[in-house]
């Protein structure tokens, strides 16, 4: 049985950036945390708590210390509201996401209708639309993209971890919408490398492990962009993987996602090998 890792996967720049600006900003008193968790991935939240980080769901829950704005972002009106609430923060947004935020509200504030194509409920999502002043439309279909009313200047910006493919069928779903578009692909480069190196490996395998937060949305796309190609499971840790799957299986290839740990994937390429 031969093992195969991605070539691309695991830790991105942004994640990477927000869990050294947290455990840079980490406090052995407990007034340092972050408002959500600052990626997808619930061992590294754990972890960063265990070293001092701890994690709001709300400023509410802090009378003072220091708030960490996790790599999804938030809209403006949280930094207003830390600012009244005499709390300092430190902003771990992903640059990328940051661009996103901005590109929305230059469209907004030069008149634009703004789509943001992406998930309705990821937080990334919902601080995007909150820069455009919270007019913006989201969607995440072609069947939504078709319903929409024509407009006189449409602006598209969209999730930094979509799909390549579907952002590009679903944007051109919206060329029929304005005769004045601009549409601007926010989508990570990473995020692009990420599932060209997962596709490619798929293709040559029996079996795909995907590693990372089941809440992960670039994770659960990787996995279900694999499952296309092959076999596949999504995991968080090696303790989920279960000695039938490898029953008959000659190639097992691993990806991961971008908030999922060098540690968590090393063991679970360890576990894979073992069974080999």
């Amino acid at each position: 049985m031969e093992v195969i890792l991605a070539e691309h996967l695991g830790f991105c720049y942004g994640v990477k950036r927000a869990i050294e600006i947290a455990r840079e900003n980490a406090s052995t008193d407990g007034t340092s945390s972050t408002l959500g968790p600052i990626i997808h991935n619930p061992q590294m939240v754990e972890r960063l708590k265990k070293e001092g980080v701890g994690t709001v769901s709300s400023l509410s829950e802090m009378d003072d210390g220091l708030v960490i704005i996790r790599s999804h972002g938030v809209g403006p009106n949280v930094y207003e509201e830390a600012e009244s609430r005499g709390l300092e923060l430190v902003d771990a947004t992903c640059p990328h996401v940051k661009k996103a935020q901005l590109s929305a509200k230059l469209l907004s504030d030069e008149g634009y209708t703004v789509i943001i194509i992406g998930e309705k409920n990821h937080p990334e999502v919902k601080s995007i639309f909150e820069w455009t002043g919270s007019g913006a439309h989201i969607i995440e279909t072609e069947a939504e993209a078709e319903a929409l009313p024509k407009v006189g200047r449409l602006g598209v910006v969209c999730q930094t971890t979509f799909s390549g493919d579907r952002f590009r069928s679903i944007a051109s779903c919206l060329l029929e919408k304005s005769r004045d578009i601009k549409i601007l692909r926010t989508i990570c480069t990473a995020t692009d490398v990420r599932q060209a190196a997962a596709l490619d490996l798929a293709e040559q395998v029996d079996m795909m492990i995907v590693v990372g937060g089941k809440n992960s949305a670039n994770t659960s796309r990787l996995a279900q962009l694999c499952a296309s190609k092959c076999t596949t499971y999504h995991i968080e840790t090696a303790d989920e993987l279960r000695e039938e799957w490898f029953k008959n299986v000659n190639k097992i290839g691993i990806t991961a996602g971008a908030s999922t740990p060098d540690w968590i994937i090393k063991e679970v390429y360890k576990q894979c090998q073992n069974r080999a």
